[in-house]
């Protein structure tokens, strides 16, 4: 398969396409359109909406931030929220540039230790191209999500959560359990999607080896330790 034709067929006949993809793993591609469509994503905020909104909804819904604000004289804190606001756009944008990579070589030596745990007898640079390969629905995440952008109010529009695509959908994200808030929030439709490739393509290299139930256990494994992490922090800093 052309690389066209592997990039439509993990949405298409992802069997198919994961059978060759681990028969010559490659991962650059993938990787690359991920990571542009999150750059595209965080860049168009910061101009549609902007990162200064998004702080003063910070401080307006977190206590503790808020009281730090209340007590700097009105030109302090205006200057503060705006560096904050500056800070934070750059994190958002180098985060998914730098850090999408370093989680995706994390998440693919956990994944190949759980998989040759069990069996699997897969090798790591066919795990790491399953799992770029496998993140491609969040493409069409940050995509959709532009286009949701456009559609709301600004003020409306929240930037960790822009789909009502997860159960955070319908929590209260002032009054909820930060901890469960965002584990709300990453148990997402296309979250799921992800790991059900991920499941697809350790099938794929492990065949008999590797049960689908086992594979989608192994390929869960690093989300369910980052949506744990990400959430007792939440709850820690809220």
């Amino acid at each position: 398969m052309g690389e066209f034709s592997r990039l439509i067929g993990v949405f298409l006949e992802p069997t198919k396409a994961f059978q060759d993809i681990v028969q010559r793993p490659k991962w650059l591609i993938p990787l690359l359109l991920v990571i542009a469509s999150g750059l595209a994503f965080y860049v168009t905020y910061g101009s549609h909406v902007g990162w200064m909104r998004f702080m003063q909804h910070q401080v307006e819904t977190n206590p503790k931030t808020a009281a730090r604000f209340e007590q700097m004289p009105a030109d302090q804190r205006a200057s503060a929220m705006a560096t904050a606001a500056k800070i934070t756009g750059i994190s958002f944008e180098a985060g998914i540039a730098v850090a999408t990579p370093i989680i995706m070589l994390i998440s693919a030596a956990i994944v190949l230790g759980m998989a040759n745990a069990m069996g699997g007898g897969v090798r790591f640079k066919q795990v790491f191209s399953i799992l770029c390969y496998g993140y491609l629905p969040m493409l069409l995440r940050f995509l959709l999500s532009i286009v949701v952008m456009f559609l709301k109010n600004p003020d409306d529009f929240n930037v960790t959560n822009p789909l009502a695509f997860n159960p955070a959908a319908f929590m209260d994200p002032v009054n909820s359990s930060k901890f469960w808030y965002t584990i709300g929030t990453s148990a997402d439709l296309f979250v799921v999607w992800t790991l059900l490739l991920g499941a697809t393509g350790l099938k794929a290299a492990a065949g008999k080896r590797l049960t689908f139930g086992g594979a989608l256990f192994a390929a869960a494994t690093p989300w369910l330790i980052f949506t744990l992490l990400g959430a007792a922090a939440a709850a820690a800093f809220s």
